[in-house]
Formats: C-alpha cells, sequence, structure tokens
C-alpha cells in the first residue's frame, strides 16, 4: 500500500469540496434546493472581456507558453487599476506579478517566506486557507481574534502580547472574508507600524473592495508599506471572472521576486486569451461598477428579508457579496442550524464555524443568487 505524505494528515478536504457533493446529492434526488453557500458569481464578465477572449483565439501567440509574469499589457492593465482605484503606484515589471487566482498566491507566498517551525498569524475567523497551507508547509498557525465588539479588526494591544519571536507572516483581509467588515487608514498604518516593529510580513487579501464598497482600501496606500506588505487581489468579485482564475500579488521588487521564483516552478503561464479578457475588463468605466453594485444591492435588501425571518441580526454597514448574520441567542450551533435550513427549506448557507471557532453563532448568505431565487427563499417561510 502506498502511504500518503505526513503533512497530508495536517489538513482536511475543503468544507465547501465536501458540502456541495451533498447538496448536489439532494438536489440529484429532486430537491429544489437554492444554494446561498458559497460566493461564486453567477453574473457573466461584461461584453467586451468575452468579446477579446473571442477574437483573439485565432492569435498565433493564443496558443504557445506564456510568460510566468504575464503579459506585459496585463501588468501595466493591473498597475493602472491599482493607480486609478487606490492612488498606489507599483512599477509593472518588477513590484506586480499576476496570478491564477489570488488562492494560488496565498501559496506561492507562504512558500517564498515560511521555513518549518516559523509561525503565521491568522485571523479567527478567516478564509481557511490561510491555515491550511501554513500547515501543509510545516509551519504553525497562531491565530488571532476578530471579534464583533471590536469590528472584527485585529486587536494589537493583545497581539503584542504575545511571542511574536518566531511570527514570519500575519494574514489580514479588508473587507473582510466573512464578515464584510471595513477597515480605515488609521488602522491600517498601524498594522503597518506593528509589522515593522516585529519584522513580519502582513499580506492583505482583498478581492471584495469593489463589492457594494464605497470607500476601497489598500494597505498599500500606506506610506512605507511596501517594505513589509504585500497584497493579493483577483478579478473574480469584481469582473465575475472567478473561473478564470485571474489574480494578482503587489509589493517591492524584492518580495515579488521571491514570489517569482516559487511560481516559476509551479506552472508555465497563464492562458493567452484569459490575459487579453483581463486587460479587457480591468478598463472597465465607472458604469461597470455602478452597474454591478445596483444588482448586488437589490439582492441584498431581499436577503435582508430572508435574514430578518430567521431571527438573526447583521451589518447593514458591511462591504462584499455576503450577508454575515448572527444567530438570536438560544439558537442551535450553526452547523446544526444550517443542516436544519438545508432540509427543512431547501436553502443552503453557509455555517460561521468553517471560518473559525470565533464563527459559532454565525451564518452567512452569498448574494450570488438571484433576485427571484432569494425571494423564493423568503416564501418558504410563509
Amino acid at each position: 500500500m502506498i502511504v500518503t505524505s505526513d503533512r497530508l494528515a495536517s489538513v482536511q478536504e475543503y468544507y465547501f469540496s465536501k458540502k456541495l457533493r451533498e447538496v448536489r446529492g439532494l438536489m440529484a434526488q429532486g430537491r429544489p434546493i437554492i444554494n446561498m453557500g458559497i460566493g461564486s458569481p453567477d453574473l457573466p464578465p461584461s461584453d467586451e472581456t468575452v468579446h477579446t477572449l473571442q477574437t483573439v483565439l485565432q492569435d498565433s501567440k493564443a496558443h504557445q507558453y506564456q510568460s510566468y509574469q504575464g503579459l506585459p499589457e496585463l501588468r501595466g492593465a493591473m498597475a493602472n487599476f491599482y493607480a486609478s482605484k487606490f492612488g498606489v503606484i507599483v512599477d509593472a515589471d518588477t513590484e506586480l506579478l499576476p496570478l491564477m487566482g489570488s488562492k494560488e498566491g496565498i501559496m506561492h507566498i507562504s512558500m517564498a517566506f515560511l521555513n518549518v517551525g516559523d509561525t503565521v498569524l491568522i485571523p479567527n475567523p478567516g478564509y481557511p486557507t490561510y491555515s491550511s497551507v501554513t500547515k501543509l508547509l510545516g509551519a504553525k498557525a497562531q491565530l488571532y481574534d476578530l471579534t464583533e465588539a471590536n469590528g472584527w479588526l485585529p486587536d494589537l494591544e493583545a497581539l503584542k502580547k504575545l511571542d511574536l519571536g518566531k511570527v514570519k507572516l500575519m494574514w489580514i483581509s479588508y473587507p473582510n472574508m466573512p464578515t464584510g467588515a471595513r477597515i480605515d487608514m488609521e488602522r491600517m498604518m498601524a498594522l503597518v507600524d506593528f509589522a515593522k516593529a516585529n519584522d513580519i510580513l502582513i499580506v492583505n487579501d482583498n478581492p471584495y473592495s469593489f463589492v457594494l464598497n464605497n470607500e476601497p482600501t489598500s494597505i498599500l496606500q500606506v506610506k512605507g508599506a511596501k517594505d513589509v506588505a504585500l497584497e493579493l487581489n483577483s478579478l473574480s468579485k469584481t469582473f465575475n471572472m472567478a473561473g478564470w482564475r485571474v489574480g494578482m500579488v503587489l509589493g517591492s521588487a524584492a518580495h515579488i521576486t521571491a514570489v517569482l521564483k516559487i511560481k516559476s516552478n509551479m506552472d508555465s503561464g497563464m492562458f493567452y486569451g484569459i490575459q487579453k479578457g483581463a486587460v479587457t475588463a480591468l478598463q472597465s468605466g465607472a458604469s461597470w461598477f455602478h452597474g454591478l453594485d445596483e444588482v448586488y444591492r437589490k439582492r441584498r435588501q431581499c436577503m435582508y428579508a430572508l435574514v430578518d425571518k430567521i431571527g438573526a441580526t447583521y451589518d447593514r454597514d458591511a462591504a462584499g457579496m455576503f450577508v454575515w448574520a448572527k444567530l438570536p441567542a438560544g439558537s442551535k450551533t450553526s452547523e446544526d442550524f444550517i443542516d436544519e435550513l438545508l432540509y427543512d427549506k431547501d436553502i443552503f448557507i453557509a455555517p460561521g464555524t468553517i471560518f473559525g471557532s470565533n464563527g459559532e453563532g454565525y451564518i452567512r448568505f452569498s448574494l450570488c443568487v438571484e433576485e427571484e431565487k432569494i425571494r423564493e427563499a423568503v416564501e418558504r417561510f410563509n
């Protein structure tokens, strides 16, 4: 018998991979499941973006291996996007690297900077991949608390009391995933100062800045942040291109070079047509963002009605494509609650506990559902 590696024992199958099999099984039995669990945009990219992909397929370069660093015009479009939307200036040749989605960036960054035994500060609640990648590499995951009482922001005074001697990386995500909490520049500056004082590389995972958020923020807006910070971003949510797998990492030339050393050994470049389509998407005008927000705003208003039916509470000022809601006092556990909803009402939502222990008592609704389906879900409570 071929024995799997020891590192495989440190992680479990991703929750949504397992749970969605269960949901698909129920649907195969004829159950009318409304899936509100996962943030996979159901809207298409812009017509111009799709047209670009279609028209470049006859280009003689379309089917060749591509540069590990991406097309110059893609890097330029990404740099221009950051300059326009955040006021952040980066060198498109040395301070920016296109990725096949930002999720691969989590692995590449971790492989580039972590040694076995290093410690990583990971938010609780937070994106589960931060912990799983850390464990796969033999590093130690040190969870730090995010709480509703503190606005789902890091408590720096509590962090300073930890033993930080072996901490190499710190993950943050603002607008926050899964809660939708925002962060201001004063807090971002404090995080950069904390990273500098403790020789920590801080990484802001930032894919939700342009969904229902009038004040997008980047950690790279902080003066001197490139010395100790990287930022991940993605076209998945902003441009409805989740399946295209286009992301980016930005930071100092030294840090980007380190990530490139890993990436160049992991793939052979992004498909040419996808890169060209991404260039078009990044050049979208204000009407694209307004239109996207209008759809999500209407859906969110309908979703509030559903959350009200359940009796949960939520923050109307949260950003992003989810509604993070607190269950009523005395409710079942988050996972028991969502299972009851799944089997009694044929509605699937995410339990807060998949993002960490501080997610207990919370549930998350995705806005990647047609408005009429949300209304149908509401009707199932009448």
